[in-house]
């Protein structure tokens, strides 16, 4: 059907996000150019329409694919789309091996895994979905649009993360990555999903009360002769002994860790966990690195050469102060562990992999024209 008094065939596009957090936020930028990239590389001939959604797709959580499209389906025949793709940030599996995509003509649906996709997720959903949209319409026969005129796996070539096809039958492709690489892709791309900037966001008190105790310390003599006897190796130790402290704390106090229950495989569960501690570890590095930063320049700006050289009873210079910025950093690091559980309960839980509130301003396309948002 046409729209506008278009002469031409349309054909309306879902894209549907679940669970409704980062992947909305894909879809989001994908629909605003989604129809063109049809147009330009599928046929220019037909009236590409896009619609977006979420909500009623449940996120399954067994690793496997079959259930959500299942809902994906009954959501495109409720609507009235043409064809359906699904972004979720979900870690799926097929074969043992990460999937980065399953497209079922039978349901004319599709299902993409973002972290599957690594870390340039967006580059390569522009790049794919497509291309997996004009494979559903070839395989479902639809006579408004050419066929497509490529093997399945020609895709592979399109999006890096792919590495090889499987068909069971014709009409359900799952379009895998290689066992290896895939995986490191897979946790990659689950830590990018999870925005390690929201978490250190999240860390701000904690950022502030690690320099406050900083700042007293580098006023303490004692400090500065324990960081002068102190070599490196014990310096990493007690740095590495302090981060260790903060993400076990953040992960303990909070309730981050994901346990297996029905709903959660093992296997699910510890990738979960996985991505949770990679997403902590990475903030409270950065968090470290400014903490680090700050302090070297408050010392140098409090702490007087000569003073500091009466005290070590030796010549100083920048490394002096490099060191001493380190331990107090570490040490500041180790307090703010435990002062941590200050910490906003929902801004420190966003960094829990499977934890996902439902974006602020987000609403269903469905429910646009009510001017109501979901239940």
């Amino acid at each position: 059907m046409a729209a506008n008094g278009d002469a031409r065939p349309e054909i309306v596009v879902g894209l549907v996000a679940t669970p409704p957090d980062y992947p909305a936020q894909v879809v989001a930028r994908l629909a605003v150019e989604l129809a063109d990239r049809l147009a330009e590389r599928t046929d220019a001939e037909v009236l590409w329409t896009v619609r977006e959604g979420w909500g009623d797709v449940a996120p399954r959580r067994d690793g496997g694919a079959e259930a959500l499209l299942d809902d994906l389906g009954r959501r495109r025949a409720d609507a009235g789309w043409d064809v359906a793709i699904c972004l979720t940030d979900l870690p799926l599996h097929s074969h043992g091996v990460p999937l980065v995509a399953h497209v079922s003509a039978r349901r004319r649906v599709a299902a993409v895994s973002l972290p599957a996709l690594g870390l340039r997720q967006l580059r390569a959903v522009r790049a794919g979905v497509p291309g997996l949209v004009s494979r559903l319409l070839t395989d479902a026969s639809d006579d408004r649009v050419a066929p497509a005129g490529w093997a399945p796996a020609a895709l592979t070539g399109r999006v890096a993360a792919i590495r090889r096809v499987v068909g069971v039958e014709t009409a359900e492709l799952s379009y895998l990555a290689s066992r290896l690489t895939g995986r490191v892709r897979l946790l990659s791309g689950m830590v990018r999903a999870n925005r390690p900037g929201r978490a250190l966001l999240g860390l701000s008190k904690l950022l502030v009360g690690a320099f406050g105790t900083a700042a007293f310390a580098l006023t303490t003599n004692t400090i500065w002769k324990l960081g002068d006897t102190l070599g490196g190796l014990r310096l990493t130790v007690i740095m590495l002994i302090g981060l260790t402290a903060l993400v076990t704390w953040l992960i303990a106090a909070h309730d981050l860790w994901e346990r297996p229950d029905e709903r959660t495989p093992a296997g699910v569960a510890r990738l979960f966990n996985l991505g949770t501690v990679l997403t902590l570890t990475l903030a409270t590095t950065v968090s470290y690195v400014v903490l680090f930063t700050v302090t070297v320049l408050a010392a140098g700006l409090l702490i007087d050469t000569s003073v500091l050289r009466e005290t070590l009873q030796r010549p100083v210079g920048l490394t002096d102060y490099l060191t001493l910025g380190w331990i107090n950093s570490s040490l500041a690091t180790v307090c703010g562990a435990i002062g941590s559980g200050l910490e906003d309960e929902d801004t420190v839980r966003a960094a829990a992999y499977g934890y996902h509130p439902e974006p602020g301003g987000w609403r269903d396309e469905r429910d646009a024209s009510s001017g109501r948002g979901p239940g």
